[in-house]
């Protein structure tokens, strides 16, 4: 998955609401920054090796964050699972 995806997925962004989706088992695809700070990426790096999530990884924080479609960077963001009706 590419980050063009995430211009037009239901997705969430930010540490907290990836790491949530993710324990949910609604999070189909994380995307990190690699800029971000370790600390607070490798925990999320971790639930979702044990989650089974793939992690594809984006070059810096302003990178994410415009693909997110915001103006501000992000460290992390998610693809949601669509909800099948």
């Amino acid at each position: 998955m590419t980050l063009d995806a995430l211009k037009s997925a239901n997705r969430v962004m930010g540490i907290k609401q990836v790491s949530k989706a993710v324990k949910r088992g609604d999070a189909e695809n994380v995307f990190l920054a690699d800029d971000a700070d370790v600390r607070v990426t490798e925990p999320l790096m971790k639930l979702c090796e044990e989650h089974s999530v793939p992690v594809e990884h984006a070059a810096t924080m302003a990178d994410l964050g415009h693909a997110c479609g915001i103006e501000v960077g992000a460290a992390a963001a998610a693809v949601l699972k669509q909800p099948i009706c």
